[in-house]
């Protein structure tokens, strides 16, 4: 499934979940990650695994302390430079 969690006129983030499945140690994990998308630049970049956890917990006391719309996309754009994928509209 995927949910758009933010959008505005510089970034787009969408949540990916993929639902659960077994680790090696057969442990139930969820499956995902994010894709965030970089309108100006035209470019994207998705995170899974510790990444996305990292993002996620960054998000979160990012939003603790209500954020603006461009505090958001500053904090978006600190991800921009990991991104390699051009987007490509289909």
């Amino acid at each position: 499934m995927q949910t758009m969690i933010y959008d505005s006129d510089a970034f787009c983030v969408f949540q990916l979940d993929w639902g659960e499945h077994t680790a090696g140690d057969d442990v139930p994990s969820r499956h995902g990650g994010y894709e965030i998308v970089d309108k100006f630049a035209r470019k994207e970049i998705f995170i899974e695994g510790r990444v996305a956890d990292g993002f996620r917990a960054r998000v979160q006391r990012l939003m603790a302390d209500s954020p603006s719309s461009e505090d958001i996309d500053e904090f978006l754009d600190g991800f921009s430079s990991l991104s390699r994928q051009n987007l490509h509209a289909h």
